[in-house]
């Protein structure tokens, strides 16, 4: 079956796309600069979550364990603890993709993936709610379903909770309206395809990222290529096609350079102003998609062009037109991080101004095929944050069975002036 581009997909569907191709200006009234990184040794933490409370606390968890982690810090990530949330007899399960998200009211929410590494296949998912400051956590199983892969959790300014999950027949959706005590899954957003992403917008909009890519890699949708947009909490939804060109076999696993750019996780973001923000790579351009009608219509712009093949984006949005985006570049000895802050000025059309910090690497190993030690992402994405105190951080992975460490770096960017 001959898949339709982009274009074709766009207008059988009557949306339209927007594109500049133009090189974007520089933003020379900021400069970013890596502050000294903290490094917290424990368990491992692969392909991290962080989120910061309404009072400043900061919360990681990452995977790797045979059941849940959480790490907090309360002086702004220069020393980080172990968080207690409860054993598997309380239903803390999970020792595979993680998500963290907090309320207005500072409640944490944990979901957590299990897997069962055997047989390379989901087996449920669970989420935690932690109140008082993360000092009591109850655990709540949404499924048990063969297959069950990817979630995450976000909360909105209504205090409605939306987490998502797929097991290759959909992506799977439940809700929770009373701070997490109480979880009802809905109807599917949608009835193939992955859960990509999840993010919820400033007046309780809710946006999800559908790719072709579902249950764990062994199922591809090829013509599955979504946002959905919710307006109403959740109760429906409607579908816009992905702006851009993708390979559906890119979100085949295990990931292989060789074959192309590695998909997994396609992030969207909400600013503060209510605009719905895309972002992804063709290989040697990064894009962005912004839309300011729930996904009806999007302007692209590339906002990043490397001769390395670029993969794994994440993006955050904070105030009205500033968003924080980093991905991958290069492989094995040269692989490392970008991260960039994007501002865009108001206008219908406005033109990004995008600054890029000096890329970093951090000490993830793993042998490869041949038994040499590499430098691996560790994870399908890197997270960043937009600190309460004007900065921006990441987290990433420490991995390194040479020297038997394990846990992540807390990274700290400025931005001047």
């Amino acid at each position: 079956m001959r898949m339709l581009g982009v274009d074709d997909r766009l207008a059988a569907l009557g949306f339209l796309l927007i594109g500049c191709g133009a090189e974007l200006p520089p933003n020379p009234a900021t400069v970013l600069s890596m502050a000294p990184p903290t490094e917290h040794l424990d368990t491992l933490a692969r392909e991290p979550m962080v989120v910061e409370d309404p009072n400043g606390a900061l919360f990681v968890t990452g995977y790797g364990a045979s059941t849940p982690r959480l790490w907090g810090s309360t002086d702004g990530g220069t020393t980080w603890e172990r968080v207690e949330i409860g054993t598997e007899a309380d239903g803390a399960v999970g020792n595979s993709d993680v998500d963290l998200a907090v309320g207005s009211d500072g409640t944490v929410y944990l979901i957590t993936m299990s897997f069962d590494r055997q047989a390379s296949e989901g087996t449920g998912i669970a989420v935690a709610v932690g109140r008082d400051g993360g000092s009591e956590w109850t655990w709540t199983s949404l499924s048990e379903d063969r297959f069950d892969d990817r979630p995450w959790v976000a909360a909105a300014p209504d205090g409605t909770v939306h987490a998502i999950w797929n097991d290759g027949q959909g992506v799977s959706y439940a809700a929770s309206t009373d701070g997490g005590r109480s979880w009802q899954e809905r109807p599917r957003i949608h009835p193939s395809g992955g859960s990509s992403h999840l993010a919820v917008g400033p007046s309780g909009e809710v946006a999800v990222r559908i790719a072709p890519g579902s249950a764990s890699g062994h199922q591809v949708d090829e013509d599955t290529d979504f946002i959905a947009v919710s307006t109403d909490g959740g109760q429906s939804w409607r579908l816009s096609v992905a702006p851009g060109t993708r390979d559906a076999t890119a979100y085949e696993l295990p990931v292989d350079l060789d074959q192309g750019i590695p998909r997994w996780v396609e992030p969207v973001a909400w600013d503060a102003g209510g605009s719905l923000y895309y972002l992804w790579s063709e290989g040697s351009i990064l894009w962005l998609g912004r839309s300011v009608d729930h996904g009806n219509t999007w302007s692209t712009w590339q906002i990043a062009e490397d001769p390395s093949l670029m993969y794994f984006p994440y993006l955050a949005a904070d105030r009205e037109g500033e968003l924080a985006a980093t991905w991958y570049s290069g492989r094995d000895a040269d692989l490392r991080v970008n991260v960039a802050l994007i501002t865009l000025d108001d206008g219908v059309d406005p033109i990004p101004r995008v600054t890029i910090a000096e890329p970093f690497q951090f000490d993830s190993f793993w042998p490869d095929r041949n038994g040499r030690l590499t430098r691996v992402t560790a994870g399908e994405y890197i997270p960043v944050i937009f600190l309460r105190d004007g900065r921006l951080a990441t987290v990433s992975t420490i991995q390194d069975p040479e020297q038997e460490e394990w846990g992540f770096t807390w990274r700290p960017i400025l931005r001047s002036p």
